[in-house]
């Protein structure tokens, strides 16, 4: 087995100066292709490989993003964990991903990431007190969060407005005679899932309406099944809104192939989230949706200029849009 070498034996076989060496394992540091080539060569010839821990400590960087989600599974933070992970290792920064659901100790969980002194920490997942999130990453740079808002000047915070295209497809299904609405809920615990009952709630006021039917489910699409037999045998429901996409395929499958609705021409059914699976020609779902691109690009601008600035928490918003679909 070939004998590893320190970066300064690796410097004086390549005939540059230990700051080159450095620069050569760096994304996007100011070095010539020719310069990095060698270095990278002679490195994989004697097994260098650089010490990110030893790195960290010498510039205070450990280039670590923790990412604090709900569940991988779930299909729209599966889409925005993609995306920002693309983003973060083309930027030279590295994630950690944590995945609270199934996780009985959340804050042990985040309190392991944090012993790796990450630079930030990105929270997507409302089953965490942002409070603790905060307290818990107290040493790394201001915390990103997402949709809740939260009164701490260390904190950038990335939040959503539904408001107006929620009011745009309550309008267009109030003027196409749909009177009898219904949610189907995700957790109760769920902080977006209220946020987003009460954009719909609000915009039914509007027009002298409210929900007269709920259902209860987890954001599955077997919830999204079942609640809506359940919803359509028990009341008059003319219009279904759910807490996400998938909860809405499913409950345009038990429409459709239980219950012989015609969708939408007796029973509108209106999704959250955007998902790309929505968009299916077989599910084609009206769902109000953010532009997924924008978000992840929004976050990424926040992490870069906290990294690069002990300024206080900036705060963005962005608005959801509605993409229309033949199920609204």
């Amino acid at each position: 087995m070939t004998k590893r070498i320190t970066s300064k034996q690796l410097a004086e076989f390549a005939g540059v100066s230990p700051a080159t060496i450095s620069r050569a394992f760096s994304a996007g540091s100011r070095i010539s292709e020719s310069t990095r080539d060698r270095v990278l060569s002679i490195a994989r010839e004697y097994n260098y490989h650089p010490n990110a821990i030893a790195r960290s400590l010498n510039n205070s960087r450990s280039d670590l993003v923790a990412i604090v989600v709900n569940a991988v599974a779930n299909p729209c933070e599966a889409e925005q964990l993609q995306k920002l992970v693309q983003h973060l290792q083309r930027r030279g920064l590295l994630p950690i991903l944590l995945s609270c659901a199934g996780h009985e100790d959340r804050l042990q969980l985040m309190r392991s990431a944090s012993a790796y002194q990450v630079d930030q920490v990105v929270v997507f997942s409302d089953m965490v007190s942002l409070d603790d999130a905060v307290q818990i990453f107290r040493s790394s740079r201001p915390i990103i969060v997402t949709l809740e808002p939260v009164d701490d000047t260390r904190v950038s915070q990335l939040r959503v407005d539904g408001s107006r295209a929620v009011q745009e497809v309550i309008d267009k299904a109030v003027g196409d005679g749909r009177r009898h609405f219904a949610y189907i809920t995700g957790r109760e615990s769920s902080w977006i899932d209220k946020q987003r009952k009460q954009w719909f709630t609000t915009a039914l006021e509007k027009h002298g309406l409210d929900f007269i039917a709920e259902g209860h489910g987890d954001y599955s699409y077997d919830a999204g099944f079942k609640e809506t037999v359940l919803l359509l045998r028990r009341s008059k429901v003319d219009a279904i809104v759910c807490g996400n996409d998938v909860m809405a395929i499913g409950a345009r499958d038990a429409a459709v192939g239980v219950l012989g609705r015609h969708v939408p021409d007796d029973l509108a059914i209106i999704g959250q989230d955007g998902i790309d699976m929505a968009a299916w020609e077989c599910h084609d779902l009206t769902t109000v949706a953010i532009d997924q691109e924008a978000f992840i690009d929004t976050i990424v601008d926040l992490i870069e200029s906290d990294l690069a600035d002990e300024r206080k928490g900036a705060s963005v918003t962005l608005e959801y849009n509605v993409r229309w679909g033949s199920t609204c």
